[in-house]
């Protein structure tokens, strides 16, 4: 039987985007390796599915041009669940309301709005939990 990953990202990227990185690339790397995986996105970690946040991650040049986009769509195509902390996205300025704008797009067909009890139902259902 396949092991079931949690990955959570809640590093603010502003502070230590390497590790956001890391912990997006392990997310990814797991599904392309046939894991079963789920990603919750909490904190400021939620910058990471931020459109222009993305997009300002591609600009910088700190990894390859466009690696960040196959990353997140892999996790974004190919994860179990993708949650995201519905108060941290607040906090960032970003709510139900304006995610159209804000998050990277068709995130309403593989992203659910969440808070703990998502990430008790995740990290209860895994057997391996990376925190970044």
């Amino acid at each position: 039987m396949s092991k079931k990953f949690f990955i959570k990202i809640v590093t603010d990227p502003d502070v230590d985007l390497r590790k956001c990185i890391v912990g997006i690339a392990c997310a990814a790397q797991a599904i392309n390796d046939g894991y079963d995986v789920d990603v919750f996105f909490a904190a400021d970690g939620v910058k990471m599915i931020h459109a222009a946040y993305i997009e300002s991650v591609n600009e910088k040049g700190s990894i390859p041009d466009g690696m960040i986009y196959d990353m997140m769509n892999t996790i974004t195509s190919g994860a179990s669940k993708v949650y995201c902390s519905t108060g941290s996205q607040a906090a960032n300025g970003v709510t139900k309301e304006n995610a159209d704008e804000m998050l990277l797009d068709g995130y309403s067909d593989w992203m659910t709005w969440s808070g703990p009890p998502g990430v008790i139902e995740l990290s209860a259902a895994s057997d391996v939990q990376l925190v970044y």
